[in-house]
């Protein structure tokens, strides 16, 4: 699993400035507790110095006195600054700065692993960066809804639209339950706009981002504008920026590729959809493609090798129906 560099550095960033005010906080408590007992403040500096002491008494420095005698010191001092907190209504370790996440002490990494807080973090910043393009507000398996389908069976389907979503539905909410153990890696969503491709594919991500793993969603036309930016303007700041984007779409756990077909089709185009596909594919991750194009317009659109990748290595799920847009607009 490998989190967007974008998305892991904002989640970063927002786990220090959760940090930073946890450390604001504590100083103040601090503050306001030695300015009603100065006290207090006295016993602090006194338990700090305890701690030199005992490190100088460990290491033979400590000119007489022992260890143990440190050590009730310290006791007593804890004493001391325990009853005068519990004199202004505060715990006794109201004054103490501990971290949120003892597994990590809030530095978001156990050794070499991401630690579970920061992971949470990026989870909620991958889910902020999908919404900029798809409406997750809604879109969820939970709010589907099937009765904007027809039962009558379809012309030439031999089945009606919602028989066919109930299939379509069932089968995107494995793989999302089931993500990364699905039988299948790869999904074709093809079929007239309107028909809940977008939605499906939503709904995936949003799952499958709740999971902790990487999603990037973006449109055909984008993301082969921003393999261009790569290949011609490598030298400019949006050359770099573009390398960036491109790196998360060869690399992210799930890729969702919307309306391809919608782009201006050229070799340039062809090539980098090319390496798209079978880089992912090669790699074993996983990418869903939804697009308006019939199989026949795929395969006199695109090249052999294209064609042939789309065929047979990715599950082929057609949408038929009534626009359902266009139904709900009706309706209000």
């Amino acid at each position: 699993m490998a989190y967007d560099s974008n998305v892991q550095r904002r989640a970063a960033a927002r786990l220090e400035e959760l940090r930073r005010r946890r450390s604001a906080d504590a100083d103040i408590r601090r503050r306001t507790a030695y300015a009603k007992k100065p006290a207090l403040n006295i016993l602090d500096r006194q338990l700090r110095g305890t701690m030199a002491e005992l490190i100088g008494a460990s290491l033979g420095r400590a000119h007489g006195t022992t260890v143990e005698e440190i050590r009730i010191k310290n006791l007593e001092i804890q004493r001391q600054r325990v009853e005068i907190l519990a004199q202004i209504g505060m715990s006794a370790d109201a004054l103490d700065e501990s971290p949120a996440c003892r597994d990590c002490s809030d530095t978001g990494w156990c050794g070499a692993e991401m630690c579970h807080c920061l992971k949470a973090l990026c989870t909620e910043e991958q889910m902020k960066e999908l919404s900029k393009l798809l409406d997750l507000g809604e879109q969820s398996f939970d709010s589907f809804r099937l009765d904007y389908y027809s039962q009558i069976p379809f012309a030439g389907k031999g089945a009606s639209p919602r028989e066919n979503m109930e299939l379509a539905y069932e089968f995107c909410l494995n793989y999302a339950q089931k993500f990364g153990k699905f039988y299948l890696k790869n999904i074709l969503m093809s079929g007239a706009p309107g028909l809940g491709k977008t939605f499906l594919s939503a709904c995936i991500a949003r799952l499958v981002a709740q999971q902790g793993r990487s999603v990037v969603y973006d449109t055909a036309g984008n993301i082969f504008a921003q393999f261009e930016a790569k290949k011609f303007q490598q030298n400019s700041q949006d050359g770099r920026d573009a390398r960036d984007e491109t790196r998360r779409y060869l690399s992210c756990d799930l890729l969702i590729v919307d309306d391809l077909g919608s782009e201006l089709t050229t070799q340039f185009t062809q090539s980098a959809l090319y390496e798209l596909i079978n880089t992912r594919m090669v790699a074993g991750r996983c990418t869903i493609i939804s697009t308006n194009l019939t199989k026949q317009d795929v395969a006199r659109r695109y090249t052999p090798q294209i064609a042939s990748r789309l065929e047979g290595e990715y599950y082929d799920m057609n949408f038929f129906g009534d626009d359902i847009r266009l139904l709900k607009k009706q309706q209000r």
